[in-house]
């Protein structure tokens, strides 16, 4: 959606007549090939800080989103992430400080970032909040979220694992404390007819992850399903399941080249896919339409990039994107 608004506000710039509107559309499209901006407003200077831990291949999709719209929108894109709160909350206030002129911030423990957001709000900087928090959005003065309802988002795959004829599931929490993971899992928990217990593990740990799963497994052969809570996740997953002998069904959150494959192969079962590219560009492109145009989307609601169930009958469809690192 705000990609289209871009474009058609773009395309105003060169007049009303139907022959301008083209030509602007014709040169932003050359823009965009060339890597240039499409648009002639200011470079102002947009900055993200997200909860994302080193080497989390969902925050790159997230990053590569942003930054082509900012190629896009001829804006400065700064990017900083710590999966710790407060630290977290330090680089937003760094952002602030820089003076800033759009702020995109992650509210996984709201808790902590709600003073540093309000700060931001308060010097005038506007704020979209991404991927988690969208219950505290728009409590914390942002103008929109853009995201999936985790609890909607879990409930989606309690009903898919009814569809799948599972009994008892197994949910993986990888990162204690954070707010959308335990929405995701409780969600899962109101919709699925079976049982759901919660597995809490050290995400930073891969190998712990790992044994932590193939611990449970083993103790508990009636465990039919596995949910890991991010893609990175799914493939420990698998790997515990095959050294633990368990038939259980894997199954995860978030898509990557490597969750594609899964589904293909039948590794892997299902994958909910939240779409984080459309969550960078929105907001970027979002941040550039409130600067340019006064524009908000949502209306006061979360702006939903998901859930989508993904399958193995959509993995091949799909493939091209995640290997290129955009799904």
């Amino acid at each position: 959606m705000g990609a289209v608004l871009a474009a058609v506000l773009a395309a105003s710039l060169a007049g009303c007549s139907s022959t301008g509107g083209k030509r602007a559309e014709e040169r932003a499209a050359e823009a965009a090939a060339e890597g240039r901006a499409a648009v002639d407003t200011p470079r102002w200077t947009v900055a993200m800080v997200t909860h994302s831990g080193d080497g989390d291949s969902f925050w790159d999709i997230v990053q590569r989103g942003a930054e082509q719209a900012a190629k896009k929108d001829n804006i400065k894109f700064l990017y900083s992430h710590n999966d710790e709160a407060q630290q977290q909350a330090q680089l937003v206030q760094a952002a602030i400080d820089q003076k800033v002129d759009g702020l995109i911030v992650t509210l996984a423990k709201p808790d902590a970032m709600k003073d540093v957001v309000a700060k931001a709000t308060k010097a005038g900087i506007p704020v979209i909040t991404v991927n988690s928090g969208s219950e505290e959005s728009k409590q914390f003065g942002a103008l929109s979220h853009i995201g999936q309802d985790e609890s909607i988002a879990g409930e989606a795959v309690g009903e898919e694992l009814n569809t799948r004829g599972h009994k008892k599931a197994l949910c993986i929490l990888h990162e204690q404390g954070n707010v959308g993971h335990e929405q995701r899992c409780a969600g899962a928990k109101k919709t699925f007819d079976g049982q759901m217990q919660n597995l809490y593990v050290e995400g930073t740990n891969m190998p712990d992850v790992q044994a932590s799963i193939e611990a449970k497994l083993q103790a508990d052969k009636s465990i039919d399903a596995v949910v890991t809570l991010g893609a990175p996740f799914a493939d420990a997953a698998v790997k515990a399941k095959n050294t633990a002998g368990s038939k259980a069904e894997i199954d995860t959150f978030d898509l990557n080249a490597k969750v594609a494959k899964g589904l293909q192969d039948k590794t892997l079962g299902f994958a909910v896919d939240q779409q984080p590219y459309l969550q960078g560009y929105e907001a970027v492109d979002l941040l550039w339409l409130n600067r340019y145009n006064g524009n908000a989307l949502g209306g006061g609601r979360p702006v939903l990039t998901g859930p989508q169930i993904i399958t193995a009958k959509d993995a091949a469809a799909l493939a091209q994107y995640t290997e290129r690192g955009t799904r």
